[in-house]
């Protein structure tokens, strides 16, 4: 449970780096953009290229290096599969054979293993990356900008977005409550350790009590936006005015030429 502390989704830096000046839309655009370009990627030269642009976002940013890699403490678990699961069963030339399990290890197997590895981590940092530099207020209103197509098809986009808004701001909140239980928990007599099955179990008085706080909070806050007669939808307004700058127009043309680079290499 400690680990869930590094993860950082949901949490806003406040700051005035390049990266925050930029438009929220710029963001959201180009990490989508980043991510789609990261999926067509095999090729390790195109990996490193991006873990170098990865870098230089976190330079721009002017984050504190830590705060944005710790996320990958907790998935560490997730690589080290990808990586065994590639390397014991994807067929190609044998580097070595292990005789006690009769498997061998091949060399595309490593090499994917470890691609796939450094995709699943780069994407865990992009999402990261948007979060700390964006508010949840500037995501609220950069998804309801760029939906608001979908509205002539009656789409419910406000109350969409807003949901989804919500439940990202609410990540924080719950990993905090759920430290708190397990503290309480401990100090009750419970214990945490032991084989995977004990663990499983001792996990049962965490998730209850943790379903009764997170739907009382989801109670408190539908009563504090009735008590303030939030209605939603049309009628609207937004505090700050989205608008495009040359730096967004700059950033979103570097973001286009990496996918097309990706696709076409």
């Amino acid at each position: 449970m400690a680990l869930f502390n590094d993860i950082t989704l949901g949490h806003y830096y406040p700051g005035d780096s390049f990266i925050h000046r930029l438009d929220p839309r710029t963001k959201l655009i180009a990490i989508m953009v980043l991510m789609t370009s990261l999926l067509v990627s095999y090729r390790p030269i195109l990996l490193f290229g991006f873990i170098l642009l990865t870098i230089f976002i976190v330079i721009l940013s002017r984050f504190p290096v830590s705060l944005v890699f710790r996320n990958l403490r907790p998935f560490i678990w997730l690589f080290a599969i990808t990586l065994t699961v590639h390397i014991f069963w994807t067929p190609g030339r044998i580097l070595w054979h292990i005789p006690l399990i009769g498997i061998d290890v091949t060399s595309e197997g490593l090499r994917m293993g470890l691609v796939y590895s450094i995709r699943l981590a780069l994407l865990i940092v992009y999402a990261a990356i948007l979060t700390l530099s964006t508010s949840p207020i500037e995501l609220t209103d950069s998804l309801e900008r760029l939906l608001s197509p979908l509205k002539r098809l009656r789409v419910p986009t406000h109350e969409i977005i807003m949901m989804l808004t919500l439940s990202l701001r609410f990540i924080p909140t719950l990993l905090e409550e759920a430290q708190r239980i397990k503290n309480a928990q401990l100090s009750r007599g419970a214990t945490f350790e032991g084989n995977v099955i004990r663990r499983i179990r001792s996990i049962i008085p965490l998730i209850l009590p943790l379903f009764v706080s997170a739907f009382r909070r989801a109670d408190e806050l539908a009563l504090a936006m009735d008590s303030r007669c939030y209605m939603g939808g049309e009628g609207r307004t937004s505090y700050k005015v989205l608008q495009f700058k040359a730096a967004d127009y700059l950033v979103l043309t570097i973001v286009t030429a990496a996918l097309v680079a990706s696709i076409v290499i």
